[in-house]
């Protein structure tokens, strides 16, 4: 069982960027696929990035591709998500989550699916 903790968040300007870690514990955190949700006031937890740990395939909702990076550094223990030109409608509590991968299984982006999170970091965008 790994344990997460974010870091990273802030008040940044629109079009700035910023860049989230979750650090995990765990010595098996090379088999975890890990992922970042976020959830504004009065709205779902949406899935907004994922990456695997067996190839390392990355995802992301369509509202954030071409902005934000997802990587990960099994040696570190460390996940991240580089977010850049950052929109108001960015502006939320980030979450990082993790579960055991399943290999052959599609990459799920059901929050549900995963286990494990992280307290979350709060990301605020001034337009």
């Amino acid at each position: 069982q790994v344990q997460l903790v974010e870091s990273g968040g802030g008040l940044v300007q629109a079009g700035g960027s910023l860049r989230l870690s979750c650090a995990a514990s765990g010595r098996t955190f090379s088999t975890y696929d890990m992922a970042w949700f976020r959830q504004s006031p009065g709205k779902e937890r949406e899935f907004v990035s994922g990456i695997t740990c067996s190839t390392g395939s990355t995802y992301y909702t369509d509202s954030v591709k071409g902005r934000f990076t997802i990587s990960r550094d099994n040696a570190k223990i460390t996940v991240y998500l580089q977010m850049n030109s950052l929109k108001p409608e960015d502006a939320a509590v980030y979450y990082c989550a993790a579960r055991i991968s399943r290999i052959g299984f599609l990459f799920s982006r059901v929050a549900g699916s995963f286990g494990t999170w992280g307290q979350g970091t709060q990301v605020t965008v001034s337009s």
